[in-house]
C-alpha cells in the first residue's frame, strides 16, 4: 500500500507570461475608465488626455519598483513580503508588513465594492434600476458569482483569466475602432504654445485631482507580484508581464478617450454616466450600444475576477509566516488555494458592495494605500539595495535612484490631492493597524514586547 503523503498542500507555479500579462490587464481595465472618463474631461476640459498621460507615466515608474522586486522575491503576497524583508523581518519589517495586510482587509474589499457598482451602474443602461436597492441586489450578487469563479485550482483559473482577457481586448479595440472611422471633432493633447499656455495653480490643482482617478485606472499591473508563488520562471516573467501590461493599457486608454473625444465633444460627455453606451449608440445605434454594454460588463467582472484572487494571496501569506491569524493560512486540500482568505475578503467586499457610493470608494482607495504600500515599498527598495547590493537581481530599474525619486514624490502629490477627508481616514486606517499591532505583538510576546 503506497505511503500518504501528510506534508501541507503548497501553491502551484502554473502561471506563464500569457497568463500573468492577461491577469494583470483585465485588473487594470476592469470598470475604470469607463466611469472614469466622463470625470476626468469635467476636470480637465479639452486637456483631458494630459490626465491619463500622467497616470501612464507613474504607473511605469512605479513599475520599475515592482519589477526589482518582485523579480527577486517572487512569493505570494507581493507587498507583503516585500515591506517585511525591507524595514527587518525581527522588528520595523513586522510592523510596516503588518499595517499592509491590515489594509489590504479593509481596501481589496473596497476595490472589490467599487467594480461591483460601477458593474450595476452600467447594467442600468440595459435593465432600469429605479427602486434604490436594485443596483445593490446586482453589485451583490456580482461579488458572489466572482468567489464561486474562484474556488478552483490556480491552472484552471490561469485558463479562464485568458479567456476573459479576450473579451476585454474585444471591446477596447471594436471602441477605437468606431472613433478612428467615425471622428469628426479633433482632441487637443496641449494648446499649440505647449505647457507654458495651460492656466496656472487651478489648472494643476485639476490636473492632480484628474490624476487620482485615472491612477485608479491604471492600478493593477503590479498583480502577477501577489501571484509570485504562482508563477513560472518568476525572475523573467514577473517584469516582463508588469511592463507590458502597463504599456499595452495606456495605449488602449489613450486610444479610448481619443475616440471617444473626437465623436463627442468633450463638454457633452463629461455629463454621461454610460459613457461608452452613449458613444456606440452616437456611432452605430442602441442595439449595437446594447451590445457594447453587455461588453463593457464582461470587462468589468473580469477584472474583479483578478482582482479578488490576487489579494486572496496577501493574507494568506501573512498567517503562512506567522503574522497573522492562523486561519488565513488554510490551503484547499484538493484544489490548492487559499480558499479561507478568499472566503473572508469576497464576504466582506460583497457587504461593501451594499453599503458604498462609487465616487467616494475611488478616492479612499488611493487615499488608503499610498503611504504604507507605494512610498513605504519604493523607500524599502533603496533599504534593500544599501543592505543587501544588487549582485544577483535578476531584474535592475535603470537610472536607479531617479525612478523611486519620482515615485515618491508623485505619490506624495497624489495623496495630498485627495483632500483632507480622506488624507485623514487613510491615517486613521494606520493608526488603527498600529494599536492592533501591538496587541497582536503583546499577545504574542514579540516585538516590541519580547522578554
Amino acid at each position: 500500500m503506497p505511503e500518504l503523503d501528510s506534508s501541507p498542500p503548497t501553491l502551484r507555479r502554473d502561471l506563464g507570461l500569457v497568463q500573468a500579462t492577461a491577469l494583470n490587464m483585465i485588473d487594470m481595465v476592469g470598470i475604470g475608465p469607463f466611469v472614469v472618463l466622463p470625470l476626468v474631461m469635467h476636470l480637465m476640459g479639452p486637456y483631458f488626455l494630459l490626465a491619463w498621460l500622467v497616470g501612464a507615466a507613474l504607473a511605469v515608474v512605479d513599475g520599475m519598483v515592482w519589477a526589482e522586486l518582485g523579480a527577486a522575491y517572487p512569493e505570494a503576497g507581493g507587498s507583503y513580503r516585500f515591506l517585511k524583508l525591507a524595514y527587518g523581518e525581527a522588528k520595523w519589517g513586522r510592523l510596516m508588513s503588518f499595517l499592509y495586510v491590515w489594509q489590504t482587509l479593509v481596501q481589496a474589499p473596497l476595490v472589490v465594492a467599487s467594480g461591483a457598482i460601477g458593474f450595476a451602474q452600467y447594467f442600468g443602461y440595459l435593465v432600469p434600476l429605479t427602486e434604490w436597492w436594485q443596483p445593490k441586489l446586482v453589485s451583490g450578487a456580482v461579488v458572489l458569482v466572482l468567489i464561486a469563479l474562484l474556488y478552483r485550482r490556480i491552472d484552471d483559473i490561469g485558463r479562464l483569466g485568458v479567456l476573459l482577457w479576450l473579451g476585454v481586448l474585444g471591446l477596447m479595440g471594436w471602441l477605437i475602432f468606431g472613433g478612428l472611422t467615425h471622428a469628426n471633432h479633433t482632441v487637443a493633447w496641449l494648446p499649440a504654445g505647449g505647457i507654458s499656455e495651460l492656466p496656472g495653480l487651478l489648472f494643476s490643482v485639476a490636473l492632480g485631482q484628474a490624476a487620482v482617478k485615472t491612477i485608479y485606472s491604471y492600478l493593477g499591473y503590479y498583480n502577477v507580484c501577489h501571484l509570485g508563488g504562482e508563477i513560472r520562471e518568476p525572475e523573467r516573467v514577473i517584469p516582463r508581464s508588469i511592463f507590458l501590461s502597463i504599456l499595452g493599457i495606456a495605449a488602449l486608454y489613450l486610444l479610448l478617450n481619443w475616440s471617444v473625444g473626437t465623436v463627442i465633444p468633450w463638454q457633452q460627455a463629461q455629463h454621461s454616466e454610460f459613457i461608452v453606451s452613449t458613444f456606440v449608440e452616437t456611432i452605430y445605434g442602441s442595439t449595437a450600444a446594447k451590445l457594447a454594454t453587455a461588453l463593457v460588463l464582461w470587462v468589468a467582472f473580469a477584472s474583479l475576477f483578478a482582482v479578488l484572487l490576487g489579494y486572496s494571496r496577501i493574507p494568506y501569506a501573512a498567517a503562512a509566516d506567522g503574522e497573522f491569524l492562523p486561519v488565513f493560512a488554510k490551503v484547499h486540500p484538493t484544489k490548492q488555494f487559499p480558499h479561507v482568505s478568499l472566503l473572508v475578503l469576497g464576504g466582506v467586499g460583497f457587504v461593501f458592495s451594499l453599503l458604498f457610493r462609487l465616487g467616494e470608494v475611488i478616492t479612499a482607495i488611493l487615499a488608503m494605500r499610498i503611504l504604507v504600500q507605494f512610498v513605504g515599498q519604493a523607500v524599502g527598495l533603496v533599504i534593500l539595495r544599501r543592505r543587501r547590493g544588487t549582485t544577483g537581481l535578476p531584474f535592475r530599474m535603470p537610472l536607479y535612484p531617479l525612478p523611486v525619486i519620482i515615485a515618491i514624490a508623485v505619490w506624495l502629490l497624489i495623496f495630498w490631492s485627495t483632500g483632507p477627508a480622506f488624507m485623514l481616514s487613510g491615517l486613521v486606517v494606520i493608526g488603527a493597524g498600529v494599536v492592533v499591532f501591538l496587541f497582536w505583538s503583546r499577545r504574542l510576546g514579540r516585538w516590541p514586547f519580547e522578554q
